[in-house]
C-alpha cells in the first residue's frame, strides 16, 4: 500500500485530504477520560497540513442509530485536537450536508477541519451497498485525496472505511503503517517463548485467535471473565462468576488440542471473590476476599485475579521474549480489582520482551493505572482490529488501501 509520505511526495499543497481517524474515545458526558486515540492520529494529520494540505478528518464515535444523536458528537474531540495540533480545528455539525460543505469550502492551505460522528448518517454501516456506495460517494465531493488512519475501524466494511478508498487515490497513514508493522512481528517470524495475555469479559470473543493462537503461541495466560468459563471447562464450581456455559465444550477442546500441540494454557490459582458487583460511580471499597480459584463460593463471583496468580503470570512472561496481551485480568475500573491488570501490565514493562498492549480496554488501562506508554513496544489503538489480525482475517480497512 502506498504511504503518506509517497503521496506527499507527489503533492498535497492546495489539495483535500479526507483523513478516516479513529476518535471513537470513552467520554463522561462531554469529557474525554482517555485521549489515546486522538493523539495517535497527530503524525499524520500534521505532516499533511504542514505540507499545505486541506486536513478533512472524520471518525465515528459509539453506536448511534445512523441519525444524530447528542450524546455522540464528536464535538469534544474537535476541541481536543485542536488543543493537541495547537491550532484552530474548524468543526462541521454533519457529515455530508451543509455545514460539512462550507467547512471543507472555506479551508485555506495548511488548516484542518473534522466532520460530525460518520454514523449520524445510516450509509457509513449500512450492509446495503449502494446505500453505503451513496455515501460514499458524498463523502468524495469532499476530498481530492484518501488517508486511512483508523487502525481501530479496518476491520469493518464501512462507507469511510472501505468504500470511499476506491473512489479516490489514496494511502496508507502514519499510525495504520505502524500497527500493520508491528501485528507482522506478531505473525511471521515470531521471537519465541511468544506469550500472550487474553483476558476480558467473554470467551467468545476471543474464539477465533484462541483458535489461530494455538499455531503460533508457546504459552496463553487467561484472565478476566472468560476466566471463569475455563475453569469450569475444567471441572470447577465457579459460583456467581460470569460464565459462558454454552462455550464449555470449545474450550475443553480447546485445553485437549493446546495440550497436544505442546501450548501451555495458565489459568488463575485465586482470584478475588465478592457477593455483588462493585459500584464503579462512586468506586466504594468492595472489600473482596482471596479465594482459590477451584474453590469459589456458590454466593459470590471472581472479579480479579489473585495475588498468587499474579506472581504466576510474571513469571510465565519473565523469560518470553513475545509478548501479546489484550484484556484486563478484572474489574480494573474500581480499586480494589485493579491490581491483577495492574500486575500484568508492569510484568510486560518489567519484560525484556517486545511487547504489544492489545488496544480497547488494554489500553485504557495502561494509561488509567498510570503506566508510562513508553514502557511498551506497542500500545494498539485497535482491540477488535487487532484480533482478527491475529485471526488471519482480511481486514477490509486494509484490503481497500491495497495498490
Amino acid at each position: 500500500m502506498k504511504t503518506i509520505d509517497e503521496l506527499i511526495d507527489e503533492g498535497v499543497a492546495g489539495k483535500r485530504v479526507f483523513v478516516r481517524a479513529d476518535l471513537n474515545v470513552p467520554l463522561d458526558g462531554t469529557t474525554i477520560t482517555d485521549d489515546g486515540r486522538i493523539r495517535a492520529v497527530l503524525p499524520t494529520v500534521t505532516k499533511l497540513a504542514d505540507a499545505g494540505a486541506k486536513v478533512v478528518v472524520a471518525s465515528h464515535l459509539g453506536r448511534p442509530k445512523g441519525a444524530p444523536d447528542p450524546q455522540f458528537s464528536l464535538a469534544p474531540a474537535a476541541k481536543r485536537l485542536a488543543e493537541l495540533l495547537d491550532k484552530g480545528v474548524a468543526f462541521a455539525t454533519d457529515t455530508v450536508g451543509e455545514s460539512a460543505r462550507a467547512t471543507v469550502a472555506g479551508l485555506a492551505d495548511g488548516q484542518v477541519a473534522l466532520l460530525e460522528n460518520l454514523r449520524f448518517n445510516a450509509g457509513e454501516t449500512s450492509k446495503d451497498e449502494a446505500e453505503r456506495g451513496a455515501f460514499a460517494d458524498r463523502l468524495a465531493e469532499l476530498a481530492d485525496l484518501y488517508v486511512g488512519d483508523g487502525f481501530g475501524a479496518v476491520h469493518r466494511k464501512h462507507a469511510s472505511v472501505y468504500d470511499l478508498p476506491a473512489r479516490l487515490p489514496h494511502a496508507a497513514g502514519y499510525l495504520i503503517a505502524a500497527e500493520v508493522t508491528v501485528l507482522k512481528r506478531l505473525t511471521e517470524d515470531v521471537k519465541r517463548p511468544y506469550a500472550v495475555v487474553l483476558g476480558g469479559a467473554k470467551v467468545s470473543d476471543k474464539l477465533g485467535v484462541i483458535e489461530h493462537l494455538l499455531e503460533k503461541a508457546d504459552r496463553i495466560l487467561i484472565g478476566g471473565g472468560m476466566a471463569y468459563t475455563f475453569l469450569k471447562a475444567q471441572g470447577h464450581e465457579v459460583g456467581g462468576s460470569l460464565l459462558q456455559e454454552d462455550q464449555v465444550p470449545a474450550v475443553q477442546d480447546y485445553l485437549e488440542r493446546a495440550k497436544a500441540k505442546g501450548v501451555e494454557f495458565v489459568l488463575p490459582v485465586d482470584v478475588l471473590a465478592a457477593h455483588e458487583f462493585p459500584d464503579l460511580k462512586t468506586k466504594a471499597p468492595a472489600n473482596p476476599t482471596v479465594v482459590a480459584a477451584d474453590a469459589i463460593p456458590a454466593d459470590q463471583e471472581g472479579l480479579d485475579i489473585g495475588p498468587r496468580t499474579r506472581e504466576l503470570y510474571a513469571s510465565k512472561l519473565a523469560d518470553a521474549a513475545t509478548v501479546f496481551w489484550n484484556g484486563p485480568m478484572g474489574v480494573f475500573e474500581h480499586p480494589d480489582y485493579a491490581e491483577g491488570t495492574r500486575a500484568v501490565a508492569q510484568a510486560l514493562v518489567d519484560s525484556p520482551a517486545f511487547t504489544v498492549v492489545g488496544g480497547g480496554d488494554s489500553a485504557a488501562a495502561v494509561r488509567t493505572l498510570g503506566f508510562d506508554e513508553s514502557a511498551f513496544g506497542h500500545i494498539s489503538t485497535g482491540g477488535g482490529a487487532s484480533l482478527e489480525y491475529l485471526e488471519g482475517k482480511t481486514l477490509p480497512g486494509l484490503a481497500a488501501l491495497e495498490d
